[in-house]
């Protein structure tokens, strides 16, 4: 492996990277998407007797948008000599320059949607029958690990042990301003739980696989490479960094039908939002339809309406498909470890990696090698899809 680089060959790249380094640490989607009050609306939907459209509050947004989007046009691309290294670059701009609008948009409705459809998609044709075969299965074994008896505080004990096993420091924050039981801040290093959740025995295994196992590796990973943009994110990294958080709990043995099944809920209630449904228009096919149960109904319906209809949600599907596809055809997925990358770019990642520019992953994904899956129904499906 060459010699980390930072030479005045590469001082140009070094430059812009560190300028996009500075302007994209106000733009964590995360942190103004979670309605703040969720709990008073959730209330009132259900003794509404569901016909009522929740009217959300967000946080108010720290940045100037326009001052953003400016500084972020003005980066001297053409200096970067390099085709593919100037193309990521010009990419990512366009895809930090989404984000903002994404951000400037929340709660004001069918404006948010398109920007978020800009940057996250919507369901494919393809992804909607996936989803749909998905959901013809049967998740009815009752398991006593799925039942929820833990507490908040009984998950931060059980992430601590199971964080034991890699040598990097994060915080814990509970929150009751979540549409999840948990998520990951990428930018400050911060782990969410959902302070009033009961979590199951294999709810906190599904999690400290995902949230710890990959996207506190990829964070870390990302932090120790010589450019900060492996940081930061590449375009579309949602999809590769949840189908590789997906295949985390596939691969430690925890990944279950029902949760199979909850990926297949979230892209059929994306998908709703193309046809135009309001919040009670979505969680009525969920509950009345598909025979979804009340809370869990209003869990995804939350998830693809918050802001003014988010589409984030169906890309976990497509990223378990192509990263379980990656990595049976004997694809390398430390590459796809190295920080908050995108399958698309893996020869961008490589070529920066021969010049120095880029190192292997410092952290590697506990499960990917313990191999703990046995599951022969989910082996089917996953190799059953289009």
């Amino acid at each position: 492996m060459p010699q980390i680089t930072s030479t005045e060959e590469y001082q140009d790249l070094f430059d812009i990277d560190a300028n996009l380094n500075r302007l994209v640490k106000k733009i964590e989607v995360l942190n103004y998407i979670n309605p703040l009050n969720i709990a008073s609306e959730r209330k009132q939907f259900f003794s509404s007797k569901f016909n009522y459209d929740p009217i959300f509050k967000y946080p108010k947004i720290k940045f100037n948008g326009y001052k953003l989007h400016r500084l972020f046009f003005s980066q001297r691309l053409e200096r970067i000599e390099d085709d593919d290294i100037r193309q990521l670059y010009e990419d990512v701009i366009y895809e930090y320059s989404g984000l903002i609008e994404c951000i400037e948009t929340i709660n004001q409705g069918r404006k948010f949607y398109f920007n978020s459809l800009k940057s996250f998609g919507t369901p494919t044709e393809k992804e909607i029958d996936n989803a749909k075969f998905i959901l013809r299965f049967d998740d009815s074994d009752f398991d006593e690990e799925m039942l929820p008896i833990y507490s908040a505080n009984d998950a931060v004990d059980y992430f601590k042990a199971y964080s034991e096993r890699y040598d990097f420091d994060y915080n814990i924050k509970l929150s009751t301003n979540l549409s999840a039981a948990a998520m990951v801040l990428n930018n400050t290093q911060t782990l969410v739980l959902h302070k009033n959740h009961k979590f199951s025995k294999n709810q906190l295994k599904v999690l400290t696989n995902h949230e710890i196992g990959v996207h506190m590796v990829t964070t870390f990973n990302g932090l120790a490479q010589p450019l900060k943009i492996f940081s930061n994110g590449f375009p579309n990294n949602v999809e590769t960094q949840e189908g590789l958080a997906v295949y985390s709990e596939y691969m430690s043995g925890c990944l279950t039908m029902k949760r199979l099944k909850e990926l297949a809920f979230r892209v059929v209630a994306v998908d709703t939002l193309n046809k135009g449904y309001s919040f009670a228009d979505t969680f009525d096919l969920l509950y009345s339809q598909y025979k979804l149960n009340r809370d869990g109904a209003f869990a995804i319906t939350l998830r693809v309406h918050r802001g003014g209809g988010f589409t984030k949600d169906h890309q976990y599907l497509c990223g378990i498909n192509r990263v379980y596809n990656y990595a049976k055809a004997g694809g390398d997925l430390d590459v796809l470890l190295t920080g908050k990358v995108t399958l698309d770019y893996v020869d961008t990642i490589k070529k920066l990696q021969e010049r120095g520019l880029a190192i292997p992953s410092k952290y590697y994904t506990d499960s990917y090698l313990t191999n703990d899956n046995s599951n022969k129904n989910l082996d089917f499906i996953l190799k059953s899809l289009k």
